[in-house]
């Protein structure tokens, strides 16, 4: 249970805004083991790849742009599905817009404990002591009047084991995720605590 994986990625508005070092020190600080990490400008078709929505969410969420859109007054001039693809291709134009860093932590339920550190995804109206909510201050409402653009919410989590483990071979080739002790550890998960003592 103390091998548990989770993939996070500082956004490029978390490297514009020099909070990696803040944001890393909080998941050393909660007891993680960073495995892996490296900087990297992800490309559109990685950021499709990576939020993995089939035709039926692109229709879905496109329905809704549309319902909004004829609410506004405006006529639709694209199908629900581009629409929805719309979405992503936002995340995509600010995730591209400059590096980002992956990182690969481990430990007990490391999933939900970056979870809960990471906070929801609006920073706005998410919880002051999360990543987002201390140093967040974007809204979707601020999105759409802005021509529809990607939410800046500084840092992306894995929400379940099994998304960790397809993202993480998005991100990372198996050579780049580092098996090592830490000391850390003993204390953490150790049934005996032996070795501490000389």
């Amino acid at each position: 249970m103390n091998k548990e994986k989770t993939l996070v990625i500082l956004k490029p508005d978390a490297i514009q805004r020099n909070l990696v070092g803040e944001i890393i020190k909080r998941f050393e600080n909660r007891g993680l083991k960073a495995i892996g990490m490296k900087m990297v400008v992800a490309t559109e078709d990685m950021v499709f790849a990576h939020y993995n929505k089939d035709d039926e969410w692109f229709i879905k969420k496109g329905e809704g742009v549309i319902r909004d859109m004829k609410a506004a007054g405006e006529t639709p001039i694209k199908e629900a599905v581009e629409y929805g693809k719309d979405i992503i291709r936002g995340l995509a134009k600010y995730i591209t817009a400059g590096p980002s860093i992956g990182i690969v932590y481990e430990g007990h339920r490391a999933v939900d404990v970056v979870l809960s550190m990471v906070g929801e995804t609006e920073p706005v109206s998410v919880d002051v002591g999360t990543i987002r909510g201390d140093f967040g201050i974007d809204s979707y409402a601020l999105c759409a009047v802005q021509g529809n653009r990607g939410l800046r919410n500084l840092i992306h989590a894995s929400e379940s084991p099994e998304e960790a483990y397809r993202e993480i071979k998005l991100w990372f080739s198996e050579n780049e995720i580092i098996k090592y002790n830490h000391i850390l550890e003993k204390i953490l998960y150790d049934v005996n605590l032996d070795g501490i003592m000389e």
